[in-house]
């Protein structure tokens, strides 16, 4: 009894330990105008010395110094100098549904079964997060959180639908932007060495004796099988609205109808093309998560329109025989064959404020600035199908924009203001406290002047 209440409280305090002490923010309540800025539309040109300004969460008017008429109660704020930007977004990320990696009570990546599609990753987001008001403080305010399946998926192979997350709220449901964008598969690979690196297969590639590919095989087998039955299902209840309801199949109903795609977590080329080639036996809308492959892949991904979502430039060569610099390439290579794609990192939530870096070690090795800044914007939006939100700055949008005094994918650039739906947020978080503390420390030394 002793031990099992020890572990009980060292799970309490893991979870104390790990909550997120800063206020969420109020609605929007007066309009508000931003005067004198930069405005990086994203979907358009720069304006120097314009205004934005928004109401009800909402973008009313983009302009380039023309005078507007606003209520007498408009909020307004001279940017003179600084710079406004869409809220930057992490597209691939389990950011609110891990917190402590010792603590199996914070880990909530997946749900018992290897095919469980009627998962939704926005109901187990946590709000509290430590993680999002230090990632939201780099401008990262919208992200689709992931339902990863376990650690690399495992033996996971649909572990559910991802969720597009506001990174501001009180409770998951406030947070949620979209809470069903599209379904995920975990692609097994069938790579048992073939000049990757450490030879020993890709996730879900493990081997069995007398054919190595005799498992991955059988898990392909069993994610074909799980989309023809919800397809034979799906018809028959459609010829007799009277059957049975299967909620996992339901939940499947908007990915083989095209409305939404089916998101594939593929790396190697024989995975990335495999993927394709059954996504397209069954007409489905394929986007590839991780395509470290991918620059391998470029005919079919073009011919297919098949997007990427790059798991960041961060990586060693997946290939033995891979350039050195080739995950700094990837995202030119891309852009250069016309292949549409966004930056991502690889779903480690505790890095995910890192995104805007990720993007500017690629334009470091060639890829234009302009393709970078939308690969975190406009293009990430576009390939998880939230752009009609989020994004770029346009009338009609959410009002989720960034402040800065400077490019935000240079480390040197500071978030001065953010607004998540025209709320506007609290950028204090953990490390911002630590920060002062230690400031506090060298100042009582006599280091650093008093304030």
């Amino acid at each position: 009894m002793k031990t099992i209440t020890t572990v009980i409280c060292g799970l309490l305090l893991g979870q104390l330990a790990a909550q997120d002490l800063t206020h969420k923010s109020a609605p929007q309540r007066n309009p508000i105008i931003i005067e004198n800025a930069t405005i990086h539309t994203i979907s358009g040109d720069v304006i120097a010395k314009g205004s934005i300004w928004f109401d009800q969460g909402r973008i009313i008017g983009i302009n380039s110094g023309e005078s507007v008429d606003l209520p007498e109660n408009t909020e307004r704020f001279d940017a003179s100098g600084l710079h406004v930007y869409p809220g930057l977004i992490g597209a691939n990320t389990t950011i609110g549904l891990q917190e402590v990696g010792s603590a199996p009570g914070t880990i909530d990546v997946s749900e018992i079964g290897a095919v469980t599609p009627e998962v939704r990753a926005a109901v187990a987001v946590n709000p509290d997060a430590t993680a999002i008001p230090v990632t939201r403080s780099n401008g990262i305010l919208t992200v689709a959180v992931h339902p990863f399946g376990g650690r690399g998926g495992g033996n996971v192979l649909i572990p559910g639908r991802i969720s597009a997350m506001h990174m501001d709220g009180w409770t998951w449901e406030e947070m949620t932007l979209e809470d069903d964008i599209g379904l995920l598969v975990n692609w097994p690979s069938m790579s048992s060495g073939n000049g990757r690196r450490g030879g020993r297969g890709g996730r879900g590639g493990n081997r069995e004796e007398g054919d190595p590919n005799a498992r991955t095989t059988r898990a392909r087998e069993q994610i074909n099988q799980a989309f023809l039955e919800s397809i034979a299902y799906l018809k028959a209840r459609k010829a007799d609205p009277s059957m049975d309801v299967d909620l996992r199949y339901e939940a499947m109903a908007d990915t083989i109808s095209g409305k939404r795609s089916v998101f594939i977590r593929a790396n190697d080329a024989e995975q990335i093309q495999s993927s394709i080639a059954w996504a397209a036996e069954l007409d489905l809308k394929p986007v590839i998560i991780g395509g470290a492959d991918s620059a391998l892949c470029l005919d079919i991904l073009k011919r297919n329109n098949v997007p990427v979502m790059v798991g960041g430039t961060h990586n060693l060569p997946r290939r033995r025989d891979a350039a050195f610099d080739s995950p700094f390439t990837l995202p030119k290579v891309l852009e250069e064959a016309g292949v549409a794609w966004c930056m991502s990192t690889r779903g480690d939530f505790s890095n995910e404020r890192n995104l805007p870096y990720q993007a500017a070690t690629a334009v470091a090795y060639g890829l234009p600035a302009d393709a970078a800044l939308r690969a975190v914007t406009l293009s990430a939006a576009e390939v998880l199908g939230i752009s009609d939100a989020v994004g770029s700055l346009e009338k009609g949008k959410l009002a989720t924009l960034i402040i800065t005094d400077g490019n935000p994918l240079e480390m040197t650039t500071k978030i001065t203001r953010a607004y998540v739906a025209g709320k506007r947020l609290d950028l204090s978080n953990k490390h911002t406290v630590l920060a002062e503390k230690y400031r506090e420390k060298y100042r009582q030394m006599g280091l650093l002047p008093k304030k």
